[in-house]
């Protein structure tokens, strides 16, 4: 049985997600900080705070291939539960299946509308007043699985996506901590 409280967090990029959740565990551990990137800007950070990192270039391996050596890897360090944060890889069929349940994303809308990228724009566009960030279960379908946690931002009259981004960005760093440090104790 897998320990939930040991966790993976998963980047692709600079890793501020990952930040928040390593200097807000409250209740886990981390275990390891897993990227699809070898150049991810976060990969430095989590080496220069004694974190253990893994790192495999996605581009140009096969979906299923790069899912197993990760899967590897994760198994090598007992991870109990995985935390995407910024992952920018969409996990294959033969991962999510032995994790199911046990793999969490943050998203920047108000699931279940603004699945996918670019979700800034279009409800800025659309005349959203509100929108936020969703902490939701992976599941095979994008951005769809079980709800965790919600939090909202006002779009203001002059937000452009970049800073209602920036804006969403903030209340991630504090509402995936909090979920995450609830999930892995329930």
């Amino acid at each position: 049985m897998r320990d939930p409280k040991r966790v993976a967090i998963l980047i692709s990029g600079r890793g501020s997600n990952m930040r928040a959740l390593v200097e807000q565990a409250n209740g886990y551990t981390v275990a390891l900080i897993a990227s699809n990137k070898l150049d991810a800007g976060g990969l430095e950070w989590a080496r220069d705070h004694a974190l253990q990192t893994w790192a495999m270039e996605s581009k140009g391996t096969g979906k299923e291939e790069f899912d197993r050596k990760m899967n590897a890897a994760l198994d090598e360090h007992q991870v109990g539960t995985i935390a995407l944060a910024g992952f920018m890889r969409i996990l294959s069929p033969w991962f999510i299946d032995p994790w199911r349940g046990r793999i969490l994303n943050i998203h920047p809308s108000l699931l279940p509308k603004y699945r996918g990228l670019d979700t800034h724009a279009p409800a800025i566009d659309a005349g959203e007043r509100v929108r936020g960030c969703s902490v939701h279960i992976v599941t095979e379908e994008l951005d769809a699985g079980e709800i965790l946690g919600q939090a909202e931002v006002v779009i203001e009259r002059d937000d452009t996506p970049e800073t209602l981004e920036r804006r969403i960005l903030g209340v991630e760093h504090q509402l995936y901590p909090k979920v995450l440090s609830e999930f892995v104790i329930r």
